[in-house]
């Protein structure tokens, strides 16, 4: 299944590297449950918050977290949907790649990953949910003070990004998409919990009649100076979000 995995890079995944595959990851790849360790997660911050000047912590959190959930979502969602394959990415099994700043720059899997038991659209995405995002999500939060809220949009940003690229990869299928879609149209989980993917983002209509792709959410990298609001963000400026912040 290795190379299954590896022909999945081409059209909208062309820019990306295949994760490694290796039954023994390399000492160069951090396990991804030292992710929760407290310790190593504030010194990480420290580490990536250096080409901040050290700004927000909050803001340093969720950026972070981007670099990471786009990573995750993009090999993930690639496997799931293209290949109707689990990937490995629960942080007990799957190692990363990092940069010398510590960013997530790869994946290092221990196997090419499993047919999915079920496709329903809760269960096929279980692993990526519950077994890597939740305990994250939670880890981030209390590491830099931001909200949850921040850290699942960052997370549903890109799942619904990828879930939405991933129509036109050549390997696709006329409804290749539409699991992902179902999740995020849901509100609660099958066991009632409220869905933190719940429509993470929208398409409003410019004055030409163009769509405009807007989160949900702010993702609050206002708050470094030099970075001011991105370019989906649902503030309407950067003025706009100070008040919002301060009140």
């Amino acid at each position: 299944m290795n190379q299954a995995l590896s022909s999945l890079y081409i059209g909208p995944l062309e820019g990306l590297a295949p994760p490694r595959v290796s039954a023994t990851p390399g000492t160069d790849t951090l396990p991804a449950r030292e992710l929760l360790d407290p310790s190593y997660l504030d010194a990480l911050l420290t580490r990536f918050g250096d080409q901040y000047d050290q700004g927000d912590r909050r803001a340093v959190a969720s950026l972070w977290s981007k670099w990471h959930f786009s990573s995750l979502a993009a090999h993930g969602l690639a496997a799931n949907l293209l290949l109707e394959r689990d990937l490995p990415l629960g942080l007990d099994a799957l190692h990363l790649e990092q940069s010398p700043e510590g960013q997530t720059t790869g994946l290092a899997l221990r196997h090419a990953g499993c047919p999915l038991a079920e496709l329903d659209p809760y269960p096929r995405f279980a692993t990526l949910l519950d077994g890597h995002l939740t305990p994250l999500v939670e880890a981030l939060a209390a590491a830099s003070g931001a909200s949850t809220k921040v850290f699942w949009s960052n997370a549903g940003n890109y799942f619904e990004y990828f879930a939405g690229a991933l129509a036109d990869h050549p390997m696709a299928a006329p409804d290749v998409s539409e699991p992902a879609r179902a999740l995020m149209e849901s509100r609660t989980l099958p066991d009632g919990r409220r869905n933190p993917l719940y429509r993470p983002v929208s398409y409003v209509e410019r004055n030409d009649g163009s769509p405009r792709r807007v989160r949900r959410l702010c993702c609050i990298r206002y708050l470094i100076d030099e970075l001011g609001v991105c370019g989906n963000c649902p503030l309407a400026c950067r003025h706009r979000a100070r008040a919002i912040e301060t009140t």
